[in-house]
């Protein structure tokens, strides 16, 4: 594989096969678990295919990296999580092979949306290397996931607190954003991407559209927006949580 397109080829393939499985099955247990793997596998296979472009080789594994840890992490997290106790998102759409069929294809194209950035630096023919964005990017991605992975440990940490049943969190990180898990995930992909224009030339320049399609999805679509709904069936009328909300930012996490 030494190309976008055969990435994207591929990730659609990989969709479908799920598809097909979780569709006869009538499950999605295996849905967040082959989104992530998609990312690792396709990257893996690009990083392979391409070998060594010029002296600067190793900028292409870098970001490949960035992809593949994050893609190992979230993925460990969001299939535990589906194991446990399921995804309601699916209760309706999964008993529908067509519907299910069109949240896999949407799948596919929140992969390689997301991925392309890396994807397109990766496949790149650039014998060049913009030094300064790597190291750049690759610090904005260690910081973007580092906040991702301890926001989500503060969560995981205080729902398993039996005495917090029922409450929502509002300590740690969670006193400083609504959600600081998707501003460390948006952050690692603008790393991502800074780290990949030092790599890119030509019409790849437009994978760095990647971060937006993110922020779009979690402030916009299914992230926040969903949560929300959620959260305020459980507590609007909960003058705390009304006062929770007013002090705390949505997204980008208050200083003091």
């Amino acid at each position: 594989m030494t190309s976008l397109s055969s990435a994207v080829i591929a990730t659609i393939v990989i969709q479908l096969i799920g598809w097909a499985i979780s569709a006869a099955k009538k499950t999605e247990k295996i849905f967040d678990l082959t989104g992530s793997a998609t990312f690792a596998a396709v990257t893996i296979a690009l990083l392979i295919g391409v070998g060594s472009y010029g002296e600067h080789a190793w900028a292409r594994t870098l970001i490949g990296l960035m992809v593949i840890v994050w893609a190992l992490r979230l993925g460990t997290f969001l299939t535990r999580r589906a194991l446990k106790r399921g995804d309601q998102r699916f209760d309706e759409i999964k008993v529908n092979p067509i519907r299910f069929l069109i949240v896999w294809l949407i799948q596919a194209l929140w992969i390689s949306g997301t991925a392309a950035a890396a994807w397109s630096a990766i496949t790149s023919t650039q014998t060049t290397v913009r030094l300064p964005l790597v190291f750049i990017g690759a610090l904005v991605w260690l910081f973007g996931i580092s906040l991702e992975a301890l926001a989500d440990r503060q969560k995981r940490a205080f729902q398993a607190n039996p005495a917090n049943r029922g409450k929502f969190i509002d300590t740690g990180l969670w006193s400083r954003s609504q959600h600081p898990n998707y501003f460390g995930e948006i952050t690692l992909w603008v790393g991502v991407a800074i780290a990949s224009a030092s790599l890119l030339h030509g019409w790849y320049w437009l994978s760095l559209l990647s971060p937006v399609l993110v922020f779009v999805l979690l402030t916009k679509v299914s992230g926040i927006p969903t949560l929300d709904r959620s959260a305020k069936k459980k507590w609007g009328d909960d003058p705390a949580y009304q006062a929770y909300r007013r002090r705390t930012p949505v997204l980008v996490p208050k200083l003091r």
